[in-house]
């Protein structure tokens, strides 16, 4: 009888070919790297990425991973090249606040597109957005994606509060989605005082963050919480199926391949038995029906380009609407490249961009935020 790994046993519910791949006495045939069909400018930014020299995530510790370059990394690397400036993206207002989170108090970043108004003048009641970044609930911060939150704002007019969670291996499954939700009822509760209108707020979040996004819309339904307007899903990880049409081409892409898949899940689930909890397996197990509009953004060579495209089809059968644009020729994390970098990027940057605004205009019905158990921190100015 083979012996598996602790890994191979975490990840039964993946199906036969995730079980194989992680056996101790096979080794698998690996399936050609399929960044060869990225377009031109990709390739550019992905020959950024190797000449920084990181390691492959999934032989590291969870310490060492998140010390490795990113892609934003990448693209200073690139702008540099190109003769670019590689300062972000300039808003009227960006602070670091802290708020309070499920188990804890939680560092989160603040975007504004309008300047602070004169001294005794009231705050203006834009659209919000509660942004999750990426990095598999295990690596990553706000600096990492930093670049998306700012292009949301800019380009939707809306106040962006994105979160750094609790990630694993410290804090396992359900950490992450118990701070996200978290997250999104301080926003509700805390919209006046942030210059936001509580009509109106949408999540968005990248990869990992997509899943939390869309968590965090099923949780409010549970709850009887005000629901946002729309959830904004960029290459969304939708799913524990590990045997899809993309994981199988896109096993050995870059910057994300199956490998490192596998490792975020061993480190941030705890058992086979959270792979089949509806909130990680949520194509195949979550309830989808009386979400709002979801926009979902996937891209051609990423694992995960399936889980968006299976998440949008059982959406709709769902009688949820859906925008949903697939961006060929690019790889995972595209999204928040500097379009002057990645013109493709822009592109996707305008699409959720339209797609929120439009959410944003549509009538919204009476809300009334919960009320919190204690009285919320306010943030500091």
């Amino acid at each position: 009888m083979r012996t598996l790994t602790r890994r191979a046993s975490l990840l039964l519910p993946f199906g036969l070919a995730a079980l194989s791949a992680c056996a101790t006495d096979m080794t698998p045939t690996s399936p050609p790297d399929p960044t060869g069909r990225a377009d031109p400018d990709m390739r550019a930014l992905l020959e950024s990425l190797a000449s920084l020299n990181g390691k492959p995530i999934e032989l590291l510790t969870p310490a060492e991973a998140r010390r490795q370059p990113t892609m934003a990394d990448a693209v200073k690397a690139r702008q540099r090249m190109l003769g670019l400036p590689t300062a972000p993206r300039a808003l009227p207002q960006v602070r670091d606040i802290e708020i309070p989170g499920s188990a804890g108090p939680l560092m989160a970043r603040v975007y504004s597109p309008a300047p602070p108004p004169p001294r005794g003048q009231p705050l203006p009641r834009l659209p919000i957005i509660v942004y999750y970044h990426g990095g598999g609930f295990v690596i990553a911060d706000l600096d990492t994606y930093d670049a998306s939150p700012r292009a949301l704002a800019a380009d939707t007019g809306a106040i962006v509060v994105a979160v750094h969670y609790r990630q694993g291996p410290e804090s396992r499954f359900p950490a992450a989605h118990d701070d996200a939700y978290a997250t999104y009822i301080w926003a509700v509760q805390n919209a006046a005082q942030i210059g936001g209108d509580l009509s109106r707020v949408a999540v968005v979040g990248e990869s990992a963050g997509g899943n939390l996004a869309i968590n965090v819309a099923m949780m409010a339904r549970e709850a009887r919480a005000p629901l946002p307007v729309a959830m904004g899903l960029i290459y969304p990880l939708a799913g524990t199926d590990m045997t899809t049409p993309s994981y199988r081409e896109n096993a050995m892409a870059k910057p994300l391949n199956a490998a490192m898949l596998r490792w975020f899940v061993d480190h941030y689930a705890s058992s086979p038995a959270d792979l089949r909890d509806p909130r990680l397996n949520v194509y195949n197990g979550a309830e989808l029906r009386g979400l709002p509009k979801a926009i979902i953004v996937t891209a051609e060579i990423d694992p995960l380009r399936s889980d968006g495209m299976i998440l949008a089809q059982k959406l709709q059968a769902a009688g949820v609407q859906v925008a949903a644009r697939d961006y060929t020729g690019v790889t995972h994390e595209f999204f928040g490249v500097d379009p002057a970098v990645l013109a493709k990027a822009g592109d996707a940057q305008h699409f959720m961009a339209g797609e929120l605004r439009m959410a944003f205009m549509a009538p919204a019905a009476a809300v009334v935020p919960p009320q919190p158990p204690r009285g919320p921190r306010v943030p500091r100015s």
